[in-house]
């Protein structure tokens, strides 16, 4: 297997304010945009040509990782016109695929942090003889996912939307956003219109007799659709619980970006990131949070759980806990956010505005 498509077209809305001006694969996860991870991990598996289908802010993408060639890959890019669905995007950039009709293609989303063995599900899918091959992994509470029962032998019986009973649940296997693809099938994808893979594609191969394979792999697995979770496997990137050979450092309780100044007297764990230029100053507490490039610290800050936008600046004594901030806002002194609070771009907060708990 050589080639890849890379889904990276979703506009990110339940990450906003991370995504008002950043697309959601290019935020930076353990120091680097977390497409960069991906795009480590599908180098290291032997994939060597990636198309990646864009549509939302797509113009940011090439101006970054150009053809490719810095990661060792040649990189493609197609922008949607208007958003496709995950199936509209795969058959949108089929032309530039180099593969054979029954050669295997990559299909993977761009928000999926994963420690897939890519080269068993290649192997998988062609040792089963399948058209379609997926990753499915096992959560506890399946209730938000699609489940994906298969039979002895791994081969998918049906595609269930989410359950809404607890008769409904009839397997913890889900859908985990890894496949591999027959050349072929993906030409038989509609074109020009808006398809989904999971409501449309598979149940209608399923219906003509096709050959999907599930394979379950129960490595580390998170959607990083919210700013908790996209917070979470940044500082587990940084930790070395989940794995990737694009982390710009050693693994281990913090990862501070050269460029970037961090006061002695100031505590960073948990898996704590501190980007390019970025300032912590002295007293200040950071646990398991995402310092932006260029974002200011200021003395005796609390922060734990949390991400700070770039340039972003959180005052003296101010106390985050499950908050984002976005790019560029003020937080003044004094304040206290949490509880999943999300502070917008370029907004201002005065001293002691913002509190969950009394001032003394």
């Amino acid at each position: 297997m050589t080639e890849a498509i890379l889904l990276v077209g979703g506009k990110g809305t339940r990450l906003r304010p991370l995504t008002v001006h950043t697309p959601k694969p290019m935020v930076r996860a353990a120091g680097v945009p977390f497409l960069t991870h991906q795009l480590a991990r599908a180098k290291a598996a032997g994939v060597d040509h990636i198309v990646l289908a864009t549509s939302y802010l797509a113009e940011v993408f090439e101006p970054y990782f150009g053809d490719g060639s810095a990661l060792g890959l040649h990189l493609e890019y197609v922008t949607e016109e208007e958003p496709l669905g995950t199936g509209g995007a795969i058959r949108n950039v089929a032309s530039r695929l180099h593969s054979g009709p029954d050669d295997p293609v990559l299909v993977f989303n761009g928000d999926i942090l994963t420690g897939l063995d890519i080269g068993a599900l290649v192997r998988t899918h062609g040792t089963t003889g399948a058209d379609v091959s997926l990753h499915l992994t096992k959560v506890t509470d399946p209730r938000a996912y699609g489940l994906v029962p298969t039979d002895g032998t791994g081969r998918v019986l049906a595609f269930l939307e989410k359950p809404q009973t607890p008769e409904e649940i009839v397997t913890d296997q889900i859908n985990a956003g890894a496949y591999v693809f027959r050349r072929s099938v993906i030409d038989t994808i509609p074109a020009g219109r808006p398809v989904s893979v999971e409501r449309e594609t598979f149940p209608e191969l399923l219906a003509t007799g096709a050959h999907l394979q599930g394979m379950v792999d129960s490595t580390y697995w998170l959607d990083l659709g919210t700013p908790a979770a996209f917070v979470r496997g940044s500082a587990d990137l940084v930790l070395g619980r989940a794995p990737s050979p694009a982390i710009p450092g050693r693994c281990g309780d913090r990862l501070v970006l050269p460029t970037a100044r961090v006061a002695p007297d100031a505590k960073l764990a948990g898996g704590t990131v501190v980007g390019e230029g970025a300032f912590v100053a002295q007293g200040a507490r950071v646990f398991g949070s995402t310092i932006l490039p260029g974002a200011v610290i200021e003395p005796g800050a609390v922060i734990t759980d949390s991400l700070v936008g770039t340039r972003a600046r959180v005052g003296t004594r101010t106390v985050l806990t499950d908050t984002v901030i976005g790019d560029g806002a003020v937080i003044g002194a004094d304040n206290e956010l949490r509880s999943g609070a999300r502070i917008w771009c370029d907004a201002h907060i005065p001293p002691a505005a913002l509190r969950f708990s009394s001032d003394t």
